[in-house]
């Protein structure tokens, strides 16, 4: 697996419906990472804008912000299952534009790009966060029947080794 986007710090796309591979998909990315001697983090985007939130009032935030900063894979996984306040889509535009250029920001969705106003209602916000990414970004469509249907007909056929 080629990683020369990982060497130039570009961000990946990965769009496509529930349970087409988006996650495995980023999750291997970030392991063939790990193979090569890089860092990586993975979390969901319920857990990055939690962690973020506590860290705001804990008085920790800057601290934390630059942790997220440092791994040279950021997975946010999931994005889009839930609108993002005004503070939240500004803690990761923040967060995308200190990564931007130096370190790689996976992103699950199955949202594209041109929907993103849909969870992120500031259209100030929305822009500079779509802007960071539309222009470096890698944007891979990921289709194909739900992992979860493939596993039930597996399950009903009494075979799960296939």
């Amino acid at each position: 697996m080629t990683m020369k986007w990982l060497e130039q710090g570009r961000p990946l796309l990965l769009i496509g419906q529930t349970g087409v591979g988006k996650s495995f998909i980023a999750e291997a990315c970030a392991m063939q990472a790990c193979r090569n001697g890089k860092a990586s983090l993975w979390l969901d985007i319920s857990a990055l804008l939690e962690a973020l939130s506590l860290s705001r009032t804990s008085g920790t935030y800057i601290k934390l912000r630059e942790k997220l900063s440092r791994p040279d894979v950021l997975v946010i996984d999931d994005f889009g299952m839930r609108k993002l306040t005004s503070t939240e889509a500004q803690d990761l535009c923040e967060l995308l534009e200190l990564r931007q250029d130096r370190k790689s920001t996976i992103i699950t969705t199955q949202l594209p790009l041109n929907h993103w106003e849909e969870v992120i209602e500031d259209p100030v916000i929305a822009d500079a966060v779509k802007d960071r990414l539309k222009h470096a970004a890698i944007t891979l469509k990921v289709t194909g029947e739900t992992y979860r249907a493939v596993k039930a007909k597996k399950l009903d056929q009494g075979d799960l080794t296939k």
